[in-house]
């Protein structure tokens, strides 16, 4: 089967990523806002994400020589148009009927790195062979999550290469869900026809029989839980390079950069794991300085406005990455939504750029953000 993309025109009135969320509401039903828009516990990290970059001061600069800049960057040997990349989000269709499709397209048309989730409800393959000829396209990567079957493991990593995927991003900061209060209190499933699609061959976990007083938790799903072996061994069975999603703490940025990784995504799973972790733009700096320039660092959650990717690039970041409101433009008008979305946030940046006296993202430095970093 062709997938075709459903050609939809932009609502009136959406010139901003907030309007966007504001207009989505009024197209996903409670069950898939509960998924996409919620967070973990009390929303506590989900809401920091964004009040960290807003805290952040731009020093203006004027009378500075501005000519022929650009917002182009460099990332893992490939010059990327801008430093946008869309993150991984689960379960697409929930949002449109073209889903990852949808967003692939957007992606490629707009010069933006896509990150592909694990739990698509789109064939890799399917999203790969529509971009992957697409000459202005960014880099197509596939986020992986470690499955408790090392062999089935090893054959989705093989498909993403086989498909023409060039780098794997490594989610390690969900050992477990957190406690999402706004999904149980929905109810949240998946309805009929949307699934992840690329585990449908996965084995069933080996059944734990727990004796009395043992965890669910500790004593059955943790024993899947990946570790540091397992990046190791991940890096053993791929030619491709390997990231890792979901790093806020120095300690573990500096062990990962000694396994030689390709690169670090802060990350806190947008506000859905661990509540009250640090805001992003809070660690971004932290992880920065401890990895000192041996690997990229990348950044998400929480960036909502083109100022605040030129506040990421002042920290020390490498790209970011874009979520949530990837969704609220797809569930507003499919691929034109996605790529309008781009749009925004690259003008912005540009304007941002234009008035901190940065012709270059290499301009960008600590000294345009008010306080010490």
């Amino acid at each position: 089967m062709t997938h075709v993309p459903t050609h939809q025109q932009l609502p009136p009135g959406l010139v901003s990523l907030a309007d966007h969320e504001q207009q989505a509401r009024q197209h996903l039903d409670d069950n898939a806002w509960a998924y996409f828009a919620g967070g973990a516990a009390d929303e506590i990290t989900l809401r920091s994400n964004r009040s960290a970059w807003d805290a952040l001061r731009l020093w203006p600069r004027v009378l500075r020589p501005l000519a022929g800049g650009h917002t182009r960057v460099q990332l893992l040997g490939r010059t990327l148009a801008h430093p946008v990349l869309l993150a991984p989000v689960a379960f697409q269709r929930l949002a449109h009927g073209d889903g990852e499709l949808a967003t692939a397209y957007a992606a490629a048309a707009l010069g933006a790195g896509l990150v592909l989730s694990t739990q698509a409800t789109l064939p890799l393959e399917t999203i790969a062979q529509a971009v992957l000829n697409d000459a202005g396209r960014g880099p197509l990567w596939f986020q992986l999550y470690l499955q408790h079957d090392r062999g089935f493991t090893q054959e989705l990593v093989q498909r993403a290469e086989a498909a023409g995927y060039e780098a794997l991003v490594l989610t390690v900061d969900a050992p477990s869900s957190g406690a999402r209060d706004r999904e149980r209190r929905a109810g949240f499933r998946l309805p009929p026809g949307i699934a992840a699609v690329n585990l449908a061959q996965l084995p069933p976990p080996p059944r734990v029989a727990l004796q009395p007083g043992q965890s669910a938790l500790f004593d059955a799903l943790l024993h899947q839980a990946p570790t540091w072996d397992d990046v190791v061994w991940l890096q053993s069975i791929t030619r491709l390079p390997v990231l890792l999603k979901g790093v806020l703490h120095p300690a573990d940025a500096r062990q990962a950069a000694g396994l030689q990784v390709a690169g670090l995504v802060v990350s806190n799973h947008g506000g859905r794991t661990l509540d009250t972790a640090p805001a992003t733009a809070s660690a971004l700096p932290r992880i920065v300085q401890a990895v000192e320039g041996r690997l990229p660092v990348l950044v998400d959650g929480g960036i909502r406005r083109g100022t605040d990717v030129l506040k990421a690039m002042a920290l020390g970041a490498s790209a970011v990455l874009v979520g949530r409101p990837v969704v609220w433009g797809l569930a507003n008008a499919g691929a034109a939504g996605v790529a309008h979305v781009l749009r925004l946030l690259r003008d912005e940046l540009e304007i941002a750029m234009a008035l901190t006296g940065c012709a270059t993202l290499a301009d960008a430095s600590p000294a345009l953000l008010e306080g010490d970093f």
